[in-house]
C-alpha cells in the first residue's frame, strides 16, 4: 500500500463498480479522496456518488460527467477504467460486437475526457487513461480489443501534448488482472493459469502514485504487470 500519498480529491472513475475500477475507487477512499463512479450497473456501489450510464453512449456519458462534476463542485482527476472485450477471429465477431468494443474502450474514453475537461482545467487536475498490454502488441482473435486499445494509446499521447501545462495526462498499461473481465469468455479465451494475473489493487496503487505527483511533475506512462506477465516484452 502507498501510505504517504496526498488526498487525491474528487476522482471520477468509469467502470468503477467492479474490477480495476472498483479497486481504484477503494484506493481513492483509503487515501481520503472522493471517488465518483460511472458504470452500467451501480447496484453494488454504496457510500460514494454513483451514476448509471453506458460510456458507449456519447450523449449520456457527456451528461453524466457534467452532472457529476457539478454535484461534486468540480473534479480533480478522471480515470477511464471501463472496458470490454469480444474475442474471436474478425469474420466470427459480429459487426455490432466489434463496434461495441471500440465504442466502450476508445470512444467511451474520449467522450468522458472531453466532458470532464472544463472541470479538470479549472482544478489543474489529472487524467489517467487505461490501455492494455494489447495496446503494444497485436494478437490473433483480438482485433477489436487491440484496435480500441491502440487507439487509446494514440489518443492519450496526443492529449498529453495538447494539454501540457494545463492538465496532467498519464497512460496506464496494465497486464492481465484477477477480475471478472474474463468471465463472459468461452473457455478457449479464458486464462488457463491465473497465477500470472496481477492483483488489481496493485494497479490501483499505481494510479494513486500518478495522481499524487507534485505540480509540474507528470508520470506520462505506467506499465504495471505481474512479474511473470507473458505478453511483455
Amino acid at each position: 500500500m502507498i501510505s504517504q500519498s496526498p488526498n487525491p480529491g474528487r476522482v471520477l472513475v468509469t467502470g468503477g463498480a467492479s474490477g480495476l475500477g472498483a479497486a481504484i475507487v477503494a484506493a481513492v477512499r483509503e487515501h481520503g479522496g472522493t471517488p465518483i463512479v460511472l458504470d452500467r450497473d451501480i447496484s453494488a456501489v454504496s457510500g460514494v456518488p454513483a451514476y448509471q450510464v453506458d460510456v458507449a453512449d456519447t450523449a449520456a456519458v457527456t451528461e453524466a460527467v457534467r452532472t457529476a462534476a457539478e454535484e461534486a463542485g468540480g473534479l480533480d482527476a478522471v480515470v477511464t477504467a471501463a472496458g470490454i472485450d469480444r474475442c474471436g477471429r474478425l469474420e466470427d465477431v459480429s459487426v455490432e460486437d466489434w463496434e461495441l468494443v471500440v465504442g466502450v474502450n476508445l470512444f467511451g474514453t474520449v467522450s468522458t475526457v472531453r466532458a470532464a475537461l472544463p472541470a479538470l482545467r479549472a482544478s489543474r487536475g489529472r487524467i489517467v487513461t487505461v490501455a492494455s498490454t494489447l495496446a503494444l502488441k497485436g494478437v490473433s482473435d483480438a482485433t477489436a480489443y487491440c484496435a480500441s486499445k491502440f487507439g487509446v494509446l494514440g489518443f492519450t499521447q496526443a492529449l498529453a501534448a495538447e494539454l501540457k501545462g494545463e492538465v496532467g495526462v498519464t497512460q496506464l498499461i496494465p497486464g492481465g488482472m484477477k477480475t471478472r473481465f474474463f468471465d463472459d469468455r468461452t473457455e478457449q479465451y479464458k486464462p488457463q493459469d491465473d497465477s500470472q494475473l496481477n492483483d488489481p489493487q496493485n494497479v490501483a496503487n499505481a494510479v494513486l502514485f500518478a495522481l499524487s505527483q507534485p505540480a509540474g511533475c507528470e508520470v506520462r506512462e505506467l506499465f504495471i504487470a505481474h512479474a511473470e506477465e507473458p505478453s511483455w516484452p
